[in-house]
């Protein structure tokens, strides 16, 4: 893959794409001043489903865009107010919200591509296999347009959470092929039962047991980014996720790191971070052509 070495200086600014009952959902847009028109990226932040907002990632989304991508980080509801699915409906609508507003934003508007961290990394792999669900695709399209839909050109999965039920079981110590540290269930198995509400969601909505169980997906172009060792991400999960999506005849590009649990941007003048950014900043402009 080539690198875009070109760098851009950047506006940001808050804009609410949709809201339920009176209370707005917002979209953080990092847009490139430059001639364009600009590749554009979904952003969706991680928090095990239940936390975290537009906010989370904003250092490594202004450094994206700074190599001439615009970034549109979305907020979505999370329980207790809303369990699965709502956050993928939230998604779905904020996806086809880009396309009918992209060309505004000197942006390309019939190319755009979902990334994320952990359980954000989760819900773009979802969306991009399943852009047809009749259950993420509930909400009424901006502005009732008909034109548009929630295909996916591509998908850049973060430090995936790619099997919420194999997680499940893994922090609850019901795994022979790995082990949890100490204290993770405590945490973890409350976030999972909040947004999934049981063991059949979580299978139900794990990417690799969809492709397990013969579903007709969607298979857009993927890349997969992470540490080699992340204990809130189990291995073999990972690892059978690439299989299956591979086997199903998918592309998926793998680019594992070196070191534990250190995330790929928490130092942003890091070589793992400088890495991560140039991958995927040639994967999205391999990827809009």
């Amino acid at each position: 893959m080539t690198t875009n070495t070109q760098t851009y200086k950047i506006d940001t600014e808050d804009v609410e794409y949709n809201h339920h009952a009176q209370k707005p959902l917002l979209a953080r847009l990092f847009k490139p001043k430059g001639t364009g028109p600009f590749p554009v990226v979904v952003e969706l932040h991680g928090g095990a489903w239940v936390s975290g907002d537009r906010t989370n990632e904003d250092a490594s989304n202004e450094m994206l865009a700074s190599r001439g991508v615009i970034v549109v980080a979305l907020d979505f509801r999370v329980p207790p107010e809303a369990p699965y699915p709502a956050s993928l409906s939230d998604i779905h609508y904020g996806i086809r919200w880009c396309k009918t507003h992209a060309s505004e934003w000197n942006g390309l508007n019939d190319r755009i591509g979902a990334m994320g961290t952990s359980s954000g990394a989760h819900q773009a792999m979802l969306l991009g296999m399943r852009p047809n669900d009749p259950r993420y695709s509930a909400l009424s399209s901006p502005d009732n347009s008909t034109a548009v839909d929630g295909t996916l050109s591509y998908v850049i999965l973060c430090s995936p959470v790619i099997d919420p039920l194999g997680r499940y079981h893994y922090v609850k110590g019901l795994r022979t092929d790995c082990t949890p540290p100490p204290g993770m269930a405590e945490r973890v198995i409350p976030m999972h039962d909040q947004y999934w509400q049981s063991e059949e969601a979580m299978d139900e909505g794990a990417p690799a047991r969809i492709l397990r169980r013969g579903e007709n997906t969607s298979l857009p172009p993927t890349l997969l980014l992470a540490r080699r060792s992340e204990d809130s991400h189990p291995t073999p999960d990972r690892e059978e996720f690439i299989n299956q999506y591979r086997n199903a005849g998918g592309r998926v590009d793998v680019t594992i790191f070196d070191g534990t649990n250190e995330g790929l941007f928490g130092d942003l003048s890091s070589d793992v971070a400088s890495q991560a950014l140039d991958q995927m900043t040639s994967f999205i402009h391999e990827h809009i052509g």
